[in-house]
């Protein structure tokens, strides 16, 4: 039988930077992701939480809390980028490592700057880009997994890339299983139009990872009328806590546990800038949803 060991991240409380006076102290965000019920976390930005090891592992163990994965993002499609991305991954893997984390979550960095909108680079790579970030991938995934023990999964991601349900088969499909895994994030697949449950039937042996949120369907059309960037959708609540938006949760969760495997499902509802106030409610109510979905794989520990 599947077990879906659901957890959170810094990001249901409003926390995209390292450093930012808008967002959450960690200590705050420690205090009420554990009393809000759930027991596993992510890093979040790196430079957030803590970086010396056993001063996370001291502030996790005081509230009971534990690590499923750090996170990443790659730009590989560009040249002479490896270095750079090795940089920021030996960072993240080393650290989640360090404390007990066994995956690490690469996300594609946006074409688009998501406050500003101001446009980076063409929203379409060309076929060589895309070989480029493909094969960087599966050697990123092979070298994070070979040095520190870590699994990558890979996580599409609105105003990226790697985006749309037909470009996430197209990175499925050119790279190595072995290495590289889908981080499956149920807002961001219905945000940009994709059926998480049809992801999920096509590659299921591809899912190594969740994150599950909710859109908001107004917004999504205001959003693709306007060819809004992503910042300004997060601002105007693209993403909503469950059950207020799509994807239907207790399908998406039947499905997952029908494959018979082990994951985490992180919840992680895109709220920056938010009230300090805001986020322990929604991650409570988020909770007690997640458990009431009558799906006997669902866990909280």
């Amino acid at each position: 039988m599947s077990n879906i060991i659901v957890g959170s991240a810094p990001d249901s409380w409003g926390v995209w930077f390292p450093e930012d006076p808008q967002q959450t102290p960690y200590t705050r965000f420690l205090d009420e992701v554990a009393a809000s019920g759930y027991e596993w976390i992510e890093l979040g930005p790196f430079g957030y939480l803590p970086t010396d090891p056993q001063q996370l592992r001291d502030e996790l163990g005081e509230r009971g809390l534990k690590l499923s994965a750090g996170t990443v993002f790659e730009h590989l499609h560009q040249d002479d980028s490896w270095d750079a991305v090795w940089s920021q991954i030996e960072d993240v893997a080393e650290l989640t490592a360090a404390v007990g984390g066994k995956h690490v979550v690469v996300i594609p960095e946006m074409w688009r700057d998501p406050a500003t909108g101001v446009v980076l680079e063409d929203r379409h790579l060309t076929d060589d880009q895309w070989l480029a970030k493909t094969r960087g991938m599966n050697e990123l995934g092979k070298a994070m997994f070979e040095k520190y023990g870590v699994r990558a999964q890979y996580h599409p991601h609105a105003d990226s890339h790697v985006d749309t349900e037909p470009n996430i088969y197209r990175f499925l499909e050119n790279t190595d299983g072995e290495f590289v895994n889908l981080c499956l994030d149920t807002g961001h697949v219905s945000y940009c139009g994709g059926d998480n449950l049809a992801i999920i039937r096509k590659h299921p042996e591809r899912l190594g990872y969740l994150h599950l949120k909710q859109v908001d369907e107004a917004v999504r059309a205001k959003v693709a009328a306007d060819d809004l960037p992503f910042g300004e959708a997060v601002r105007l609540g693209a993403m909503t806590e469950p059950p207020r938006g799509i994807p239907e949760m207790p399908p998406l969760l039947d499905a997952v546990a029908d494959l018979d495997v082990d994951i985490f499902a992180i919840v992680e509802q895109d709220m920056y800038p938010c009230a300090p106030d805001a986020p322990l409610p929604i991650a409570q109510r988020t909770a007690r949803y997640l458990g009431s979905c009558g799906v006997p794989a669902v866990r909280f520990s």
